[in-house]
Protein backbone atom coordinates (compact mmCIF):
# COMPACT_ATOMS: atom_id res chain seq x y z
CA UNK A 1 0.00 0.00 0.00
CA UNK A 2 1.10 3.55 -0.72
CA UNK A 3 0.86 6.56 1.58
CA UNK A 4 1.57 10.24 1.11
CA UNK A 5 3.32 11.71 4.15
CA UNK A 6 3.52 15.44 4.80
CA UNK A 7 7.10 16.16 5.87
CA UNK A 8 8.20 19.54 7.20
CA UNK A 9 11.59 18.42 8.49
CA UNK A 10 10.65 18.65 12.16
CA UNK A 11 10.32 16.09 14.95
CA UNK A 12 6.59 15.44 14.51
CA UNK A 13 6.42 14.91 10.76
CA UNK A 14 9.54 12.72 10.81
CA UNK A 15 8.03 10.50 13.49
CA UNK A 16 4.73 10.28 11.59
CA UNK A 17 6.69 9.16 8.51
CA UNK A 18 8.45 6.51 10.60
CA UNK A 19 5.07 5.26 11.85
CA UNK A 20 3.84 4.95 8.26
CA UNK A 21 6.92 2.90 7.41
CA UNK A 22 6.39 0.67 10.47
CA UNK A 23 2.81 0.03 9.34
CA UNK A 24 4.08 -1.31 6.04
CA UNK A 25 3.31 1.59 3.72
CA UNK A 26 5.40 2.51 0.72
CA UNK A 27 5.87 6.18 1.54
CA UNK A 28 5.86 9.25 -0.69
CA UNK A 29 6.93 12.42 1.12
CA UNK A 30 5.65 15.90 0.34
CA UNK A 31 7.16 19.18 1.52
CA UNK A 32 6.38 22.79 0.68
CA UNK A 33 8.48 25.81 -0.13
CA UNK A 34 5.85 28.38 0.77
CA UNK A 35 8.42 31.20 1.14
CA UNK A 36 8.52 30.54 4.86
CA UNK A 37 10.99 32.34 7.07
CA UNK A 38 12.54 29.00 8.05
CA UNK A 39 13.08 27.53 4.59
CA UNK A 40 16.11 25.68 5.99
CA UNK A 41 13.56 23.07 7.10
CA UNK A 42 13.34 21.90 3.48
CA UNK A 43 16.89 20.54 3.58
CA UNK A 44 15.99 18.72 6.80
CA UNK A 45 12.92 17.23 5.14
CA UNK A 46 15.02 15.91 2.25
CA UNK A 47 17.52 14.36 4.67
CA UNK A 48 14.79 12.68 6.73
CA UNK A 49 12.95 11.42 3.67
CA UNK A 50 16.12 9.68 2.51
CA UNK A 51 17.00 8.40 5.99
CA UNK A 52 13.54 6.89 6.47
CA UNK A 53 13.43 5.23 3.07
CA UNK A 54 10.70 7.15 1.23
CA UNK A 55 10.10 6.00 -2.33
CA UNK A 56 9.85 9.57 -3.64
CA UNK A 57 10.18 13.08 -2.20
CA UNK A 58 8.55 16.14 -3.75
CA UNK A 59 8.85 19.82 -2.82
CA UNK A 60 6.04 22.03 -4.11
CA UNK A 61 6.40 25.80 -4.37
CA UNK A 62 3.52 27.93 -3.09
CA UNK A 63 3.98 31.63 -2.37
CA UNK A 64 2.00 32.10 0.84
CA UNK A 65 4.08 35.20 1.46
CA UNK A 66 1.87 36.83 -1.17
CA UNK A 67 -0.86 36.80 1.48
CA UNK A 68 1.28 37.22 4.60
CA UNK A 69 -0.71 37.31 7.81
CA UNK A 70 1.83 35.26 9.77
CA UNK A 71 5.21 35.78 11.38
CA UNK A 72 6.42 32.91 9.19
CA UNK A 73 5.36 34.50 5.90
CA UNK A 74 5.78 38.24 6.56
CA UNK A 75 7.93 40.68 8.50
CA UNK A 76 5.97 40.20 11.73
CA UNK A 77 8.41 39.43 14.56
CA UNK A 78 8.57 35.83 15.79
CA UNK A 79 7.75 35.69 19.53
CA UNK A 80 10.66 34.64 21.74
CA UNK A 81 11.17 33.36 25.28
CA UNK A 82 7.48 32.93 26.04
CA UNK A 83 6.17 30.93 28.98
CA UNK A 84 4.05 27.86 28.29
CA UNK A 85 0.99 29.73 29.55
CA UNK A 86 1.58 32.45 26.95
CA UNK A 87 2.03 29.90 24.17
CA UNK A 88 -1.30 28.27 24.93
CA UNK A 89 -3.24 31.52 25.31
CA UNK A 90 -4.91 31.96 21.94
CA UNK A 91 -3.71 31.50 18.37
CA UNK A 92 -0.13 32.83 17.94
CA UNK A 93 1.19 35.06 15.16
CA UNK A 94 3.16 32.09 13.80
CA UNK A 95 -0.12 30.53 12.65
CA UNK A 96 -0.14 30.50 8.83
CA UNK A 97 -3.70 31.03 7.53
CA UNK A 98 -5.20 27.77 6.20
CA UNK A 99 -1.76 26.14 5.89
CA UNK A 100 -2.74 22.57 6.77
CA UNK A 101 -5.88 22.85 4.64
CA UNK A 102 -3.74 23.81 1.65
CA UNK A 103 -1.10 21.16 2.38
CA UNK A 104 -3.59 18.36 2.87
CA UNK A 105 -5.45 19.32 -0.30
CA UNK A 106 -2.27 18.99 -2.35
CA UNK A 107 -1.34 15.75 -0.59
CA UNK A 108 -4.81 14.49 -1.49
CA UNK A 109 -4.25 15.38 -5.14
CA UNK A 110 -0.96 13.46 -5.26
CA UNK A 111 -2.49 10.52 -3.38
CA UNK A 112 -5.28 10.30 -5.95
CA UNK A 113 -2.77 10.22 -8.80
CA UNK A 114 -0.66 7.58 -7.02
CA UNK A 115 -3.66 5.41 -6.24
CA UNK A 116 -3.00 5.89 -2.53
CA UNK A 117 -5.80 6.19 0.01
CA UNK A 118 -3.69 7.01 3.06
CA UNK A 119 -2.23 10.36 4.08
CA UNK A 120 -0.06 10.85 7.18
CA UNK A 121 0.30 14.20 8.95
CA UNK A 122 2.18 14.84 12.20
CA UNK A 123 -0.35 17.11 13.89
CA UNK A 124 -0.54 17.06 17.66
CA UNK A 125 -3.28 18.32 19.97
CA UNK A 126 -1.33 18.10 23.26
CA UNK A 127 2.02 19.91 23.01
CA UNK A 128 1.13 22.32 20.21
CA UNK A 129 1.08 26.08 19.75
CA UNK A 130 -2.67 26.68 19.56
CA UNK A 131 -3.10 26.15 15.83
CA UNK A 132 -6.74 25.44 14.85
CA UNK A 133 -5.68 23.18 11.96
CA UNK A 134 -4.02 20.68 14.32
CA UNK A 135 -7.25 19.68 16.08
CA UNK A 136 -9.00 16.30 15.70
CA UNK A 137 -12.21 18.03 14.57
CA UNK A 138 -10.38 19.59 11.63
CA UNK A 139 -8.82 16.27 10.61
CA UNK A 140 -12.16 14.47 10.71
CA UNK A 141 -13.76 17.23 8.65
CA UNK A 142 -10.99 17.10 6.04
CA UNK A 143 -11.26 13.31 5.78
CA UNK A 144 -14.98 13.72 5.04
CA UNK A 145 -14.17 16.34 2.42
CA UNK A 146 -11.55 14.08 0.82
CA UNK A 147 -14.11 11.36 0.28
CA UNK A 148 -16.69 13.75 -1.11
CA UNK A 149 -14.50 15.86 -3.38
CA UNK A 150 -12.49 13.26 -5.34
CA UNK A 151 -13.22 10.68 -8.00
CA UNK A 152 -11.18 8.13 -6.06
CA UNK A 153 -13.20 8.86 -2.93
CA UNK A 154 -16.46 8.24 -4.76
CA UNK A 155 -15.41 5.36 -7.00
CA UNK A 156 -12.31 3.88 -5.40
CA UNK A 157 -14.08 1.63 -2.93
CA UNK A 158 -11.75 2.08 0.03
CA UNK A 159 -12.11 5.72 0.93
CA UNK A 160 -9.35 8.10 1.99
CA UNK A 161 -8.00 8.07 5.52
CA UNK A 162 -6.04 10.89 7.17
CA UNK A 163 -3.68 9.31 9.70
CA UNK A 164 -2.68 11.35 12.76
CA UNK A 165 -0.62 8.88 14.80
CA UNK A 166 0.75 11.59 17.12
CA UNK A 167 -2.47 13.46 17.81
CA UNK A 168 -2.68 12.48 21.50
CA UNK A 169 1.04 12.23 22.34
CA UNK A 170 3.12 14.72 24.28
CA UNK A 171 6.28 16.05 22.64
CA UNK A 172 8.33 13.78 24.88
CA UNK A 173 6.19 10.83 23.82
CA UNK A 174 6.72 11.71 20.17
CA UNK A 175 10.48 11.89 20.66
CA UNK A 176 10.56 8.52 22.43
CA UNK A 177 8.46 6.95 19.67
CA UNK A 178 10.64 8.44 16.96
CA UNK A 179 13.78 7.08 18.57
CA UNK A 180 12.21 3.63 18.89
CA UNK A 181 11.46 3.75 15.17
CA UNK A 182 14.97 4.82 14.21
CA UNK A 183 14.46 8.51 13.40
CA UNK A 184 17.76 10.40 13.36
CA UNK A 185 16.69 13.66 14.99
CA UNK A 186 20.08 15.22 14.27
CA UNK A 187 18.79 15.57 10.69
CA UNK A 188 15.69 17.50 11.77
CA UNK A 189 14.96 21.20 12.11
CA UNK A 190 12.23 22.87 14.18
CA UNK A 191 13.19 26.54 14.58
CA UNK A 192 10.90 29.30 13.27
CA UNK A 193 13.63 31.97 13.20
CA UNK A 194 17.03 30.38 12.56
CA UNK A 195 20.30 32.17 11.93
CA UNK A 196 21.38 30.26 8.86
CA UNK A 197 21.10 26.63 9.91
CA UNK A 198 21.43 27.33 13.64
CA UNK A 199 18.23 27.22 15.69
CA UNK A 200 17.47 30.29 17.79
CA UNK A 201 16.50 28.22 20.83
CA UNK A 202 13.94 30.79 22.02
CA UNK A 203 10.95 30.71 19.62
CA UNK A 204 7.88 28.71 20.63
CA UNK A 205 8.85 25.79 18.43
CA UNK A 206 12.38 25.60 19.84
CA UNK A 207 11.15 25.86 23.42
CA UNK A 208 8.55 23.11 22.95
CA UNK A 209 11.15 20.91 21.28
CA UNK A 210 13.79 21.50 23.97
CA UNK A 211 11.29 20.82 26.75
CA UNK A 212 10.25 17.61 25.00
CA UNK A 213 13.79 16.29 24.75
CA UNK A 214 14.43 17.23 28.39
CA UNK A 215 11.28 15.42 29.52
CA UNK A 216 12.19 12.39 27.43
CA UNK A 217 15.62 12.34 29.08
CA UNK A 218 17.36 12.56 25.70
CA UNK A 219 20.02 14.97 24.49
CA UNK A 220 18.71 17.16 21.67
CA UNK A 221 21.23 16.66 18.88
CA UNK A 222 20.70 19.95 17.01
CA UNK A 223 22.75 23.13 17.45
CA UNK A 224 21.25 26.17 19.17
CA UNK A 225 22.46 29.76 19.21
CA UNK A 226 24.33 30.74 22.42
Amino acid sequence: MKAVCLLSGGVDSATALAVARREGFETYTLSFDYRQRHRVELAAAARLSAQLGAREHKVLEIDLRAFGGSALTSDIEVPKSRAREQMSAGIPVTYVPARNTVFLSLALAWAEVLGAFDIFIGVNAVDYSGYPDCRPDFIRAFETLANLATRAGLEGGRGFRIHTPLIELTKAGIIRLGMELGVDFSLSHSCYDPAGTVACGRCDSCLIRRAGFAEAGVQDPVEYAP
